[in-house]
C-alpha cells in the first residue's frame, strides 16, 4: 500500500466487501437516527449530532464515493426525522413540514439536508490525504483526529450557514424574535461556537478510535492487512 493509500482501505477491498461495510454503515446511521444517540436535543437550539461520526470513518475507510453514499443517507435520516418527530426548527431540514407563518413546506429544506452531508462525506478523504502530506507516519492519530475535527467544522459551517441564508426570516419568527431578524446571525454564531465545536470536540476523539477498531476487524474478517505506517516496501 502507498503512502497515500494509508487508511484508506477501498483499494484493499473487493467491491463485495466495500458494499457490505457500506451497509454496516447504513444500520450505524439507521440506528442512531432512530435513537436520541443520533439527534441530542439543545434547547431552543435544535439538536446536535452523532450522525457526522460514521459518515467521516466512511470516507477514511472507503473513500469519497462510498463517503457520499453515507453521506447521503445522513441527509435522508435528517429529513425523515425531523419530518415524523417535528420540532420548532424542522421546516428547515423537511420540505414536509410548513415553514413558519406559512401552509407549505420549502424544497430549499433538502438542499440543508443533503448538501452538507454528501459533502461531509467527500472531504475527509482529501482532507487526510493533504494532511498526511504535511506530518510523517508518526502522527497517524494526530492526523484522524485533526480530520476528525476540521471536517466536523466545515459541516457545521455549511448547515448554519445554508439555515441562515434560506430560512433566517421564519427562523426569527419561530423563535420569537421576528423583529431582529438581523440579529439571528449571532445565534448562528453561537450555535457554532457551542453544539458545532462540541460536535468538533467528539470527531477529534472517535475518529481515530473508531478507525483503527474498524482497521482491526476488517483485517480479521476479511483476511487482508493494510500496513497503517504506510513505509515503502
Amino acid at each position: 500500500m502507498s503512502n497515500e493509500e494509508v487508511f484508506m482501505f477501498n483499494k484493499s477491498l473487493s467491491r463485495t466487501t466495500s458494499i457490505t461495510i457500506l451497509g454496516m454503515f447504513a444500520a450505524i446511521i439507521a440506528l442512531l437516527s432512530a435513537t436520541f444517540l443520533g439527534f441530542i436535543p439543545v434547547p431552543g437550539l435544535g439538536s446536535a449530532t452523532t450522525l457526522h461520526i460514521p459518515v467521516i470513518v466512511a470516507s477514511l475507510m472507503l473513500g469519497p464515493k462510498y463517503g457520499a453514499v453515507v453521506g447521503f443517507m445522513f441527509g435522508v435520516a435528517s429529513v425523515v426525522r425531523t419530518t415524523v418527530m417535528p420540532v420548532v426548527s424542522s421546516f428547515v431540514f423537511s420540505p414536509f413540514i410548513p415553514v413558519y407563518g406559512t401552509d407549505r413546506g420549502s424544497p430549499f429544506a433538502l438542499v440543508v439536508a443533503f448538501v452538507p452531508r454528501i459533502i461531509l462525506g467527500i472531504l475527509p478523504w482529501f482532507l487526510y490525504k493533504g494532511i498526511k502530506r504535511l506530518t510523517t507516519d508518526h502522527f497517524m492519530i494526530i492526523n484522524l483526529a485533526v480530520t476528525g475535527v476540521i471536517s466536523s467544522i466545515m459541516h457545521t459551517l455549511m448547515v448554519m450557514h445554508l439555515w441562515y441564508f434560506f430560512f433566517r426570516n421564519p427562523w426569527a419568527i419561530a423563535r420569537g424574535r421576528g423583529e431582529l431578524v438581523a440579529d439571528m446571525y449571532a445565534v448562528v454564531l453561537f450555535i457554532i461556537s457551542t453544539a458545532g465545536l462540541a460536535e468538533a470536540i467528539v470527531a477529534g476523539v472517535l475518529v481515530p478510535a473508531i478507525c483503527f477498531a474498524l482497521y482491526i476487524v476488517l483485517r480479521r474478517s476479511f483476511g487482508f492487512s493494510p500496513r497503517i505506517s504506510g513505509a515503502n516496501k
